[in-house]
C-alpha cells in the first residue's frame, strides 16, 4: 500500500457524527453555529528562516509575532472540549522557532488533541525530541530537494541547511526507535522544474539516510493572493511514469506517496470541481502568529474569512459571533469558488461532501 495515510485523499468518512451534524445544519445558522472543527492549522510563529520559491504565504511578509503561552493555556482545553479532535503546528512561519514549543506540545496533547507537525526541519532542539515526540502523532518535513546546491536554491538558504536537516531528521528518526514511539515521521517535496531529476536521490536518502517513514511527492498549487507566480504554469502531464518508477523504490517499511491523484485533478479544468464549498466554515480552521481565527487557509488577511482574535475571546464566542455568521452565508451564497485555490487543503473533503449532499449514487438505499 503505497499511501497508507491516506494523504492523496481524505479521512472525513471516519467522522460520519460530525457529517452527519453539517448535513442537518443546511442552512440553518443556529444548527450550523454549533458544529466545530475536527481539524485546525495554527501558526506559532510569523517569522520564518527560510524565502522559499514556492511559499503561498510569501504575502503575509513574514512578521515577527508569535502566540501567548497564556493565552494558549487557556484556549486549547476549551477546542479540545468542543470537539477539536486535532491540530497542525505550522503556518506563515517555522512552528518550531517559538520558544515554549515543547510546552505548546503538551498543552495540545493533553486538551485531547492529536498534534502535529508541518517544518522546514532546521530547527529541532533536543529538548523537543526529548519532551515532545511522545506526544505526537506525525512530523512531515519540507525538502524540496536532493542536493545541498538544489536546496538551497529553492529554499533560498545556505547549503548547510540541508545536511542540518538531514541530521535533524536522523536524530528523531533514531529517538523514535529507541524509544519505541509511535509517530510518522515524513517528509514532502513540491515536485518543481529545478528538482524533477533529484527525486530519485531524495527518496533513496529519505529511506535508507534518514529513515523515515514516508516521502511524499506533490504538485504546486498557486494561491491566489501570493506574490509568487514562479510555478504558475508548471506542466505535470509527463509526470505519472516518474511516479511510478519513484513508487517501486518503496519497501515494507518505507513509502514513496507519489500525489498522482491531486496531479490530476491540477489538470483538470476548473468547471469539472463541486461548485460549492462544504468544509468552510465548519470542519476544519486556521490560526494566524497575531491570534486572528479565519475559516479557510487560502483567504488569509481576507476579513470576509476572518472569525474573530483568540486574544481577545474565547474560541466559543468567535465560532458562534457575527462574523462566522456573515461567513457562513458567504460561503453558503455568494463564494465563487473558481476564486479559490486549485488543489486546496480541503478539496477531497469537499469532494465528498458534494458527492453526499448532491451528486449520491443511484438506488442509495440498496446498502
Amino acid at each position: 500500500m503505497s499511501d497508507p495515510y491516506a494523504i492523496d485523499s481524505h479521512k472525513l468518512v471516519y467522522h460520519p457524527k460530525r457529517v452527519s451534524q453539517l448535513l442537518d445544519a443546511g442552512d440553518d445558522w443556529e444548527k450550523a453555529k454549533e458544529v466545530y472543527p475536527i481539524y485546525m492549522e495554527i501558526s506559532p510563529v510569523g517569522a520564518c528562516n527560510h524565502r522559499c520559491t514556492f511559499c503561498a504565504v510569501d504575502y503575509i511578509g513574514y512578521k515577527t509575532r508569535t502566540l501567548d503561552l497564556k493565552m494558549l493555556g487557556q484556549r486549547l482545553p476549551e477546542m479540545g472540549e468542543l470537539g477539536v479532535k486535532s491540530i497542525m503546528y505550522a503556518g506563515e512561519g517555522e512552528p518550531m522557532i517559538h520558544k515554549d514549543i515543547e510546552e505548546i506540545v503538551r498543552m495540545t496533547k493533553s486538551s485531547g488533541i492529536d498534534v502535529s507537525f508541518t517544518t522546514n526541519g532546521t530547527v529541532v532542539k533536543d529538548s523537543f525530541v526529548e519532551q515532545s515526540l511522545q506526544h505526537i502523532s506525525w512530523i512531515k518535513v519540507s525538502m524540496n530537494a536532493g542536493t545541498a546546491e538544489t536546496y538551497a536554491q529553492i529554499h533560498q538558504t545556505e547549503e548547510r541547511d540541508f545536511s542540518k536537516v538531514i541530521e535533524n531528521i536522523k536524530k528523531v528518526t533514531q529517538f523514535k526507535r529507541d524509544h519505541g514511539l509511535s509517530l510518522s515521521v515524513g517528509v514532502q517535496s513540491l515536485l518543481l522544474p529545478e528538482n524533477t531529476d533529484e527525486m530519485e536521490e531524495l527518496v533513496r536518502l529519505c529511506r535508507d539516510e534518514m529513515r523515515v517513514d514516508y516521502l511524499v511527492v506533490k504538485p504546486y498549487s498557486q494561491h491566489k493572493f501570493s506574490e509568487t507566480q514562479l510555478y504558475e504554469k508548471v506542466d505535470y502531464s509527463s509526470s505519472f511514469e516518474m511516479g511510478k518508477q519513484l513508487e517501486q523504490l518503496s519497501t515494507k517499511d518505507f513509502n514513496v506517496i507519489f500525489r498522482a491523484h491531486t496531479i490530476k485533478k491540477y489538470m483538470e479544468p476548473e468547471e469539472d470541481r463541486y461548485t460549492h464549498c462544504s468544509a468552510t466554515p465548519f470542519v476544519w480552521a486556521y490560526v494566524m502568529a497575531d491570534g486572528s481565527l479565519y475559516g479557510c487557509s487560502a483567504y488569509l488577511l481576507d476579513k470576509r474569512f476572518e472569525y474573530g482574535n483568540l486574544n481577545e475571546r474565547t474560541f466559543r464566542e468567535i465560532w458562534q459571533g457575527l462574523a462566522r455568521q456573515a461567513n457562513f452565508h458567504y460561503v453558503m451564497e455568494e463564494l465563487d469558488i473558481r476564486e479559490c485555490r486549485k488543489n486546496c487543503r480541503m478539496d477531497e473533503v469537499n469532494r465528498y461532501l458534494h458527492r453526499l449532499k448532491e451528486e449520491p449514487v443511484p438506488h442509495v438505499n440498496f446498502i
